[in-house]
Parts: C-alpha cells; structure tokens; sequence
C-alpha cells in the first residue's frame, strides 16, 4: 500500500500531512481543485465542492487528472463512490453550451438531450428562453445571457459560454517594455485569459497583476473600462499604465466621487458605480458611454452586489478579473465565476517566491493574555461586543511598540479594523495614521513618504488592504481584522511581498488575544494562507523581546 500524504474520504474531504516528505507536491496538486477548510498544525483538511472541480474543468484540468492526483498522493485506496462523484460532477461543466447561430444568435446547445429539457422546464429559466430549433437547441434571448449563466450554474448545469464577444471601439494599446519585459507567469496568465475570453486570473500580491491587465489592453487594442477599489488604486493603475504602455495622459480618465472623465481607457471606482440617488444608480450610465472592448475588474473578490448585476448585461464584452485570492467571505464564488468567467490563471504563491519575484515572509502569531479585568468584562460581553473587546485589549498596545523597536529602522506598517485603537497607536508610536476620512491627497503624500523611507512608520486601516503599492514595506504588525476574513489576511500579508533590494525576507505578525474569539478568527483568517504554503509560528508576547 502507498504511503502517500493524503487520506481521500468519502464525505469528500482531503486530509493532508503536512510533515510527509511528498506534502508540498501534494498540496500544489490538489490546490487546482480542492478548498483548504482548517490548517492545524500537523494534519491539514481540504475539501472537494462541485464549483472547484468545475473552476479546475474551465482551466483545463479533466476528471482523469483530478482522480491520477488522488490516487498518485493518497494513502489508503480511494472511495470509489468518490470518484465516480469527481467523474460526473466535472462532466457536468459544458454539457450546455452559449453559442452563436448565423440564423437565430444567441442559442444554448447540448449533446444531452434530457439536460436541455431538465433546464427548460425550470420555472426561473422559462422565461429567458426563446422557441426550441431542436432537440439540441433552443434560442436564448441576447439580453439574458448573463442571467442565464447564473441560474443554470445554481441548478449544476454550468455552461461553457463560447457565444463570443464584441470586439468594442479599436484604440491602439502598446506594451512599453523598455527595460523591463513580462515574466513568464504574466505572459502564461495573459495568453490563458484571451484563449478563454473572460475569466479570473489569480496572482499573489506584489506579483504584478497591474501588468497582466496591460498586456491584456494590449493584445486587445480597444478601449477599456477597469474598476478599481478606491482613488488611490486608480491613480496607481493610471502611473503604471503611463509607465508600461504607450498611452499617454490624455488618453486615461479617472472617473471617481472628484473626476468623472471618460476617455479611451477610462478608471472607475466600484463607490462611484455603486452610489445610490433615489433608487437609481446615475452612474451606471458610464457602462454605455462607450463601446468598451474590455472591461478589467480590479480585486474582483471584493465586488459588490450592484457590480455584479450590472456585469450580467456585460456579457458580451471581454471581462478581466484580477485578484490575490478568489475567496469571498459571502459565498458569492459562483457569481465570479457564472458573470466574470472562470478561474484561468492560478500560480501558488510559493512558487512565485521561489522564482523570486515575490519576497519569502515569516509569519508569527504573538499571543497575549487578557488582564484580569478585561477577562471578566471580555466573559460577561454580549455575543456582539466580544470580538470588539478581545481585539482592543490595551495589551496589545505595549506589545505593537516592542514589535516596531525590535524592526526599528525597518518600513513597518501596523493595521487594524478599529479606529480607536488605531489612533491610540499612531498616538504612541508617533506616527501618522491612515483612516477612510483621510483626504486623498493626504493619503497620497503619507504613501509617498513611505515609499521613500522619509516616514518607517504607518499606521493603517482597512482601507490599505487593497492595490496600495508599497514596496519597501517590509514588516507588519496586525491588531485587529474583519472577524475571519481569509482574503484580508492575504491582502495584508501582499502588502510586503514586493522583492526587497537586500532579499531579506518580510515580517508578518498578527497580535492575538488567547482563548477568545480573537484567536478563533485568526485561525479562520490563517487557512487561504496555509493552503499557499505559509507556516505560522507562535510566539507568546513575553517573549518579543529576544531577536529577530
């Protein structure tokens, strides 16, 4: 029998020993399709789900090579129940397929002939269809395209949408590539997304998804629309677009809450789409300013709901997703992938780091002790103040400071999810504090002092989670975060990944509360992480002092 580092259950978990000798190969290898749930320290649980292994089918994994992983790495035979699931669950994925008829255009087809009248005669599906041309082929209406893919993937017929696009207003978009050049990942990313038209390329932080979405404007030469998460990002995607491409500054518009302009490559920020004035949405109009021939979604994880419904009207424009982490905290993985287009591109972050182009990080979690007094507030706390009460603990304070001593001289960034805290620590480390009322312009400024090193110190909040580019930033001192939030976790372990000039590795510490909520949601927090590969050491915070 094989003494292989997984144990396959029927119940459609995975275990995985972390300390067997084929554990990482084993983790890259199931990583294409299965979802880390809980990353103690020595016996890692994934788990299969029909939405990783259809993600896995669209980027071009097939159920042979899904069933040879599991049984090349597993330790005990697999449940063949189990892999007659695997087999049949990825065949459901383009069983049905969006194409275009020269006589009818938009149809949905299959070679499964009971398939097509199962979806037919669902209620929610009815009305988006048109008369039936065979028993194959049924005419779909334009307009629904993009509705119709989200149903028939809630009912686990996920259609592969080869219906095509528009090709949008041509405008020249050239690669600058002097000194520099894509790296192989950026270019395989780049050349998997337009194969596939539409779809969601995953990179780790600091790995340069900004140039993925350059060299996609550039293979697609036509006026684009990117949405990003805030001013700051679209100014950052507005210089690096001036720096990588050849448009210059009267062909990018930044369309926000100060500017609305529209050019050929116009930046928008998802707030301004999703302001709402007297149940309308007025800017969603920017959508039909132009005919866009790309539409590039920055942080597509963090999408909001108006974004998505408009994006079911989109359908028939090439969409771009970019992100560290596919994982969404509602749930709403399936809308990404129903009204974006599936995963495309996904390199582990590890294998980033060991090519060099990310820095290594050392993660460490320092626990501390409740006093006694906040222990029995902490017990006798409603449900809903408890997770405020632990994260606050004025332990942590004196904990933060010794941290940033111990890297004195470093560039460290100390974030939080609360403004208090926050302030009191920017107060005590004298240091400035970035918060959502700061002005933009004073955001910018403070940024730029710390890129240049004029300023070690920043303390920060959630708004620094997303598509700050910070490269010398090489510490950070975590206090508080959003509950159990996996991708927050990855965003603020991205925002040190860039490549330090004297290839040391980076810093990540998150100050814990022990045996409170505090710790149960780092433990959430940690598993997107441990599924990269990433090991975090604990450290009790007596013991912060000893060097690094």
């Amino acid at each position: 029998m094989a003494d292989g580092p997984l144990i396959v259950q029927s119940d459609k978990t995975i275990l995985l020993e972390v300390d067997h000798a084929q554990s990482t190969e084993a983790r890259h290898a199931i990583a294409a399709f299965a979802e880390l749930e809980r990353a103690p320290e020595h016996i890692h649980s994934y788990r299969l789900t029909p939405l990783g292994l259809w993600n896995a089918r669209a980027a071009g994994l097939d159920a042979e090579q899904v069933l040879n992983t599991l049984l090349t790495y597993s330790r005990f035979p697999v449940p063949h129940s189990l892999l007659v699931d695997i087999e049949e669950t990825m065949s459901r994925y383009g069983r049905l397929r969006l194409e275009k008829d020269p006589q009818h255009g938009l149809v949905l087809r299959t070679n499964d002939y009971p398939v097509l009248e199962e979806v037919m005669h669902a209620k929610k599906i009815q009305p988006l269809l048109g008369p039936r041309i065979d028993g194959e082929t049924v005419v779909v209406q334009s307009s629904m395209r993009g509705q119709l893919k989200q149903l028939l993937l809630k009912l686990g017929w996920p259609a592969e949408d080869l219906a095509g696009y528009v090709d949008g207003t041509p405008h020249p978009i050239m690669l600058n590539e002097d000194g520099w050049s894509l790296r192989p990942y950026q270019k395989l990313a780049t050349e998997n997304f337009w194969a596939g038209g539409s779809g969601v390329v995953v990179l780790p932080c600091g790995a340069g998804k900004t140039l993925v979405g350059a060299a996609a404007m550039a293979t697609s030469s036509t006026t684009t629309l990117i949405l990003v998460t805030n001013t700051v990002s679209a100014r950052q995607w507005k210089d690096e677009l001036l720096k990588r491409t050849s448009l210059t500054e009267d062909e990018i518009g930044e369309y926000s809450g100060a500017v609305k302009e529209v050019r050929p490559v116009t930046i928008a920020t998802y707030q301004v789409l999703t302001l709402k004035r007297g149940g309308l949405y007025p800017h969603l109009e920017l959508l039909d300013a132009n005919d866009w021939g790309l539409i590039v979604y920055d942080e597509v994880h963090l999408l909001p709901a108006p974004i998505f419904r408009m994006t079911a009207d989109l359908q028939a424009r090439r969409r771009l997703g970019l992100t560290a982490t596919l994982v969404r905290e509602d749930g709403r993985e399936g809308e990404v992938f129903s009204l974006i287009g599936p995963k495309r591109y996904d390199a582990p972050w590890k294998d980033i780091e060991a090519q060099g182009y990310i820095a290594p990080a050392e993660c460490v979690e320092v626990r501390v002790d409740l006093p006694r007094d906040e222990r029995v507030a902490y017990a006798m706390a409603e449900e809903g103040d408890k997770y405020r009460l632990c994260s606050t603990s004025e332990t942590k304070t004196g904990v933060v400071e010794q941290l940033v001593r111990r890297h004195a001289g470093e560039q460290t960034l100390v974030i939080g999810q609360y403004l208090d805290q926050l302030d009191e620590l920017a107060e005590r480390l004298d240091a400035p504090v970035i918060k959502g009322d700061t002005p933009v312009k004073e955001r910018q400024r403070l940024f730029n002092e710390f890129r240049e090193g004029t300023l070690t110190t920043l303390v920060v909040s959630k708004v620094a989670n997303f598509s700050i580019d910070l490269p010398e930033a090489s510490v950070a001192v975590q206090v508080s975060g959003s509950f159990g939030s996996r991708q927050e976790e990855a965003q603020r372990l991205g925002r040190l990944l860039r490549p330090k000039a004297d290839g040391k590795a980076a810093h990540f510490y998150t100050v814990v509360a022990r045996d409170t909520l505090d710790q149960d949601f780092a433990a959430k927090r940690q598993r997107f992480l441990a599924e990269q590969g990433y090991a975090y050491s604990i450290l009790d915070a007596a013991d912060i002092e000893k060097p690094v």
